[in-house]
């Protein structure tokens, strides 16, 4: 199988790693920092932060693109909505970047908050008030379960 060396790269991962040079053809192979592949963000640190804001950026595009579109924000139709276009992206590859940062957690909780927000009858309302009274878990707990376990 031949190999395009140009599209290769070498992801040196931990802190301990001694940074060797690859050859491949007699060709050095380009050292990164981060790699994407199949949409999940790899870092030579191995942390999901990188991840978790390219999560929190689309989900946040979307959430912004449902405000200013739909007039009536219905809390059934507004809850169709996230479902379908906003959780997708908050759910994408859990268990491969799961969250393990406080920070990260509340990046991604931010999204559910501003959409609680958008809802007329929710709007005045305290997040965790609102949670109990539309009987959902905070997002993040709900990443946490659904990581472990196989949802099929």
């Amino acid at each position: 199988m031949l190999f395009n060396i140009e599209k290769c790269k070498v992801l040196h991962i931990g802190s301990n790693n001694q940074h060797y040079i690859h050859y491949m053809d007699g060709h050095e192979l380009e050292k990164c920092m981060e790699e994407k592949d199949l949409g999940v963000i790899f870092t030579d640190d191995m942390k999901s932060s990188r991840q978790c804001l390219q999560a929190y950026n689309r989900a946040s595009r979307i959430l912004g693109m449902i405000k200013r579109t739909i007039s009536y924000k219905n809390k059934d139709i507004m809850f169709n909505m996230y479902t379908t276009l906003v959780r997708p992206h908050l759910e994408f590859c859990t268990p491969v970047w799961s969250l393990h940062h406080n920070k990260d957690k509340n990046l991604l909780e931010k999204v559910q908050r501003h959409f609680t927000h958008m809802i007329p009858e929710f709007k005045d309302m305290e997040y965790e008030c609102t949670l109990c009274s539309i009987k959902k878990h905070p997002l993040h707990i709900f990443i946490i379960s659904h990581s472990d376990v196989d949802r099929f």
